[in-house]
Protein backbone atom coordinates (compact mmCIF):
# COMPACT_ATOMS: atom_id res chain seq x y z
CA UNK A 1 0.00 0.00 0.00
CA UNK A 2 1.30 3.44 -0.86
CA UNK A 3 0.42 6.80 0.61
CA UNK A 4 0.37 10.01 -1.36
CA UNK A 5 2.20 12.89 0.32
CA UNK A 6 2.65 16.31 -1.25
CA UNK A 7 1.89 15.06 -4.74
CA UNK A 8 4.38 12.19 -4.61
CA UNK A 9 3.78 8.60 -3.76
CA UNK A 10 5.83 7.50 -0.80
CA UNK A 11 6.05 4.24 1.08
CA UNK A 12 4.97 4.47 4.71
CA UNK A 13 7.77 3.97 7.25
CA UNK A 14 7.52 3.42 10.99
CA UNK A 15 10.10 1.87 13.33
CA UNK A 16 8.12 -1.37 13.21
CA UNK A 17 7.99 -1.42 9.40
CA UNK A 18 11.71 -0.59 9.11
CA UNK A 19 12.62 -3.44 11.46
CA UNK A 20 10.44 -5.96 9.62
CA UNK A 21 11.92 -4.92 6.28
CA UNK A 22 15.49 -5.07 7.60
CA UNK A 23 14.90 -8.67 8.78
CA UNK A 24 13.19 -9.66 5.50
CA UNK A 25 10.04 -10.78 7.29
CA UNK A 26 6.85 -11.12 5.26
CA UNK A 27 4.14 -8.72 6.36
CA UNK A 28 1.55 -6.34 5.00
CA UNK A 29 0.48 -3.03 6.42
CA UNK A 30 -2.91 -1.39 6.29
CA UNK A 31 -3.91 2.15 7.07
CA UNK A 32 -7.23 3.46 8.32
CA UNK A 33 -8.67 6.79 9.39
CA UNK A 34 -8.50 6.67 13.18
CA UNK A 35 -11.02 9.37 14.06
CA UNK A 36 -11.84 9.61 17.75
CA UNK A 37 -12.02 5.85 18.28
CA UNK A 38 -8.56 4.30 18.61
CA UNK A 39 -9.55 1.29 20.71
CA UNK A 40 -8.83 -2.13 19.25
CA UNK A 41 -12.44 -3.17 18.63
CA UNK A 42 -12.98 0.02 16.59
CA UNK A 43 -9.78 -0.71 14.66
CA UNK A 44 -11.00 -4.25 13.85
CA UNK A 45 -14.25 -2.78 12.52
CA UNK A 46 -12.37 -0.23 10.41
CA UNK A 47 -10.25 -3.04 8.96
CA UNK A 48 -13.40 -5.14 8.47
CA UNK A 49 -11.63 -7.98 10.29
CA UNK A 50 -12.57 -10.52 12.93
CA UNK A 51 -11.81 -9.12 16.40
CA UNK A 52 -10.03 -12.38 17.23
CA UNK A 53 -7.41 -11.61 14.54
CA UNK A 54 -6.66 -8.05 15.68
CA UNK A 55 -4.40 -7.87 18.72
CA UNK A 56 -3.56 -5.05 21.11
CA UNK A 57 -0.21 -4.45 22.76
CA UNK A 58 -0.23 -3.89 26.51
CA UNK A 59 2.82 -2.85 28.51
CA UNK A 60 3.16 -3.74 32.17
CA UNK A 61 5.70 -3.34 34.90
CA UNK A 62 6.85 -5.82 37.52
CA UNK A 63 9.58 -6.09 40.12
CA UNK A 64 12.19 -7.31 37.63
CA UNK A 65 11.30 -5.63 34.32
CA UNK A 66 8.70 -4.18 32.02
CA UNK A 67 6.72 -6.76 30.06
CA UNK A 68 4.73 -6.69 26.85
CA UNK A 69 1.54 -8.70 26.36
CA UNK A 70 -0.27 -9.08 23.05
CA UNK A 71 -3.92 -10.17 23.25
CA UNK A 72 -7.04 -10.05 21.06
CA UNK A 73 -8.65 -6.60 21.11
CA UNK A 74 -11.93 -7.96 22.44
CA UNK A 75 -10.32 -9.62 25.48
CA UNK A 76 -8.84 -8.46 28.78
CA UNK A 77 -5.40 -9.25 30.13
CA UNK A 78 -5.47 -11.52 33.16
CA UNK A 79 -2.79 -9.91 35.34
CA UNK A 80 -2.33 -13.04 37.46
CA UNK A 81 -1.85 -15.33 34.44
CA UNK A 82 0.41 -12.72 32.84
CA UNK A 83 2.56 -12.41 35.97
CA UNK A 84 2.91 -16.18 36.20
CA UNK A 85 3.88 -16.31 32.53
CA UNK A 86 6.87 -14.02 33.15
CA UNK A 87 7.83 -15.45 36.58
CA UNK A 88 6.67 -12.43 38.56
CA UNK A 89 4.52 -12.47 41.69
CA UNK A 90 2.65 -9.37 40.58
CA UNK A 91 2.55 -7.01 37.61
CA UNK A 92 0.56 -3.89 36.89
CA UNK A 93 -0.18 -1.84 33.82
CA UNK A 94 2.48 0.73 32.95
CA UNK A 95 1.21 4.25 33.61
CA UNK A 96 0.15 5.94 30.39
CA UNK A 97 2.45 8.89 31.12
CA UNK A 98 5.43 6.46 31.00
CA UNK A 99 4.47 4.69 27.76
CA UNK A 100 6.27 6.98 25.29
CA UNK A 101 9.53 7.23 27.23
CA UNK A 102 9.55 3.47 27.91
CA UNK A 103 8.56 2.14 24.48
CA UNK A 104 8.89 5.00 21.99
CA UNK A 105 5.21 4.60 21.17
CA UNK A 106 1.99 6.36 22.18
CA UNK A 107 -1.36 4.92 23.26
CA UNK A 108 -3.17 3.56 20.23
CA UNK A 109 0.06 3.21 18.27
CA UNK A 110 2.05 0.89 20.51
CA UNK A 111 3.51 -1.99 18.52
CA UNK A 112 5.25 -5.06 19.93
CA UNK A 113 7.75 -4.53 17.08
CA UNK A 114 10.43 -1.83 17.24
CA UNK A 115 10.17 -0.64 20.83
CA UNK A 116 13.12 1.30 22.27
CA UNK A 117 14.11 -1.84 24.13
CA UNK A 118 13.22 -5.49 23.58
CA UNK A 119 11.14 -6.37 26.65
CA UNK A 120 10.06 -9.90 27.56
CA UNK A 121 6.95 -10.41 25.43
CA UNK A 122 4.08 -12.89 25.60
CA UNK A 123 1.50 -13.35 22.86
CA UNK A 124 -1.79 -14.96 23.82
CA UNK A 125 -1.96 -18.64 22.93
CA UNK A 126 -5.03 -17.96 20.76
CA UNK A 127 -2.68 -16.52 18.10
CA UNK A 128 -0.65 -19.72 17.82
CA UNK A 129 -3.03 -21.48 15.43
CA UNK A 130 -3.71 -18.46 13.21
CA UNK A 131 -2.16 -17.95 9.77
CA UNK A 132 -1.86 -14.24 10.54
CA UNK A 133 -2.78 -11.62 13.10
CA UNK A 134 -2.86 -7.83 13.07
CA UNK A 135 -0.82 -5.72 15.49
CA UNK A 136 -0.18 -2.00 15.60
CA UNK A 137 2.28 -0.72 13.03
CA UNK A 138 3.76 1.78 15.47
CA UNK A 139 1.52 4.69 14.60
CA UNK A 140 -2.17 5.38 15.09
CA UNK A 141 -3.87 4.45 11.83
CA UNK A 142 -1.41 1.71 10.82
CA UNK A 143 -1.81 -2.04 11.36
CA UNK A 144 0.60 -4.85 10.47
CA UNK A 145 -0.62 -8.22 9.20
CA UNK A 146 1.97 -10.83 10.17
CA UNK A 147 2.28 -14.56 10.81
CA UNK A 148 2.37 -15.16 14.58
CA UNK A 149 5.42 -17.42 14.31
CA UNK A 150 7.32 -14.68 12.46
CA UNK A 151 6.36 -12.21 15.18
CA UNK A 152 7.48 -14.64 17.88
CA UNK A 153 10.90 -15.13 16.32
CA UNK A 154 11.41 -11.41 15.56
CA UNK A 155 10.75 -10.16 19.08
CA UNK A 156 11.87 -13.29 20.95
CA UNK A 157 8.39 -13.76 22.41
CA UNK A 158 6.47 -16.81 23.54
CA UNK A 159 2.87 -17.99 23.46
CA UNK A 160 0.93 -18.45 26.68
CA UNK A 161 -2.62 -18.25 28.02
CA UNK A 162 -2.77 -14.68 29.37
CA UNK A 163 -6.32 -13.46 28.76
CA UNK A 164 -9.37 -13.56 31.02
Amino acid sequence: MLIEKGGTIKKLKTNAIRLLESKNIDFEYFTYEPGEDIDGVSVAKKLNEDENLVFKTLVTTGKNSNYVFVIPVNKELDLKKAATSVDEKKIEMLHLKDLLKTTGYIRGGCSPVGMKKLFPTVIDISASDKDFIYVSGGKIGVQLKIAPDDLISLINAKFDDIKK
